[in-house]
């Protein structure tokens, strides 16, 4: 490897690890609750909404989130693109993690807020939803135009040759390496991570044992997914464009938009002049650029939201957005 090269990588990563430790703080007034929910409401009416969802949706599923006052940054960072590349420890690593913690992932079923919004979305309330969550929850509850921002972690790919696999079958193939390995494990669910992994000594490490490509027989197998660090596919913000174009606001729930990839969006939409709104249980990198700003749990927001409107005129007076 060049000296330039590894240089570009060093910087990348470091870019990477900025982003992962990027401090969320208030930027805004909070709004009256039912300010920002009159007004969150009427873009819903209005239709054509543009949702990005964040792991504040599948909380309520079992998956933890990453910034949240029990996120999963307060005990793991997690590993960015350009580790996972070169460095094959950190790699063999992952796998070993993974291979414990995504049984917990595939075993999470949609909550309240993934139905509701599947029902928003076949009533013509939304455009589509833009997820930054890897676990396949909007899908499975019957969200039709999903775009997964980061990827799922479905699908597993060849760093060598390209090559795709399922996550059932990899897993499959693992266990047959690897036997009584997760037995000897005692799991705490809640120290599943976002993406699937878990933390392990570095005795666990040692012991596990990564399979090949079915193509190649490379071990450097990656899943399907947007690491820190890695780019969004060119093919997928093709696809996020056609739907911001055809979208009339913007709505972001469970989501602090710490990550540039999600934050892009809110500007987008602030550049054409959409409306934006915000449902968040903590501050967001976006508070101060939106227009409905409403700190609640999720799934009682989304069920406030269906329920009869309740105007409070004077609270509308006291609190105008932005």
């Amino acid at each position: 490897m060049s000296r330039e090269s590894d240089l570009g990588i060093r910087m990348a990563h470091r870019a990477a690890i900025r982003s992962i430790e990027r401090v969320v703080g208030e930027s805004a007034p909070l709004q009256y609750p039912q300010v920002a929910c009159n007004g969150i409401r009427r873009m819903l009416e209005a239709g054509s909404v543009l949702v990005l969802t964040g792991a504040g949706v599948s909380t309520d599923s079992g998956i933890p989130d990453y910034r949240g006052p029990n996120g999963s940054l307060l005990r793991h960072r997690p590993m960015t693109y350009q580790e996972f590349l070169h460095d094959p420890h950190a790699r063999h690593r992952y796998w070993a993690r993974s291979f414990v913690g995504w049984r917990h992932m595939a075993l999470a079923s949609p909550n309240s807020s993934h139905r509701r919004l599947a029902t928003w979305e076949a009533t013509g309330k939304l455009s589509g939803i833009v997820t930054q969550n890897v676990d396949g929850l909007h899908v499975a509850a019957g969200s039709m135009n999903v775009i997964a921002l980061h990827g799922d972690l479905e699908q597993i790919s060849c760093l060598n040759c390209g090559a795709l696999e399922g996550r059932v079958q990899l897993d499959a193939r693992l266990h047959e390496a690897n036997p009584g390995y997760l037995e000897r494990i005692d799991l705490d669910p809640s120290l599943v991570n976002p993406d699937g992994d878990v933390s392990l000594d570095e005795a666990h490490v040692a012991e596990f044992h990564m399979v090949g490509c079915l193509v190649c027989g490379s071990p450097a197998l990656k899943p399907n997914v947007v690491y820190f660090g890695e780019n969004v596919p060119a093919e997928r913000k093709a696809r996020l464009k056609e739907l911001q174009a055809r979208s009339a606001s913007l709505l972001v729930i469970g989501s602090s938009l710490a990550v540039m990839s999600g934050y892009k969006l809110l500007l987008d939409a602030r550049a054409a002049g959409k409306p934006v709104g915000l449902i968040n249980g903590g501050p967001t990198r976006g508070d101060a650029k939106s227009d409905y700003r409403w700190r609640s749990n999720i799934a009682e927001a989304l069920e406030r939201l269906d329920a009869v409107p309740t105007p409070d005129p004077a609270a509308e007076a006291r609190a105008r957005p932005m």
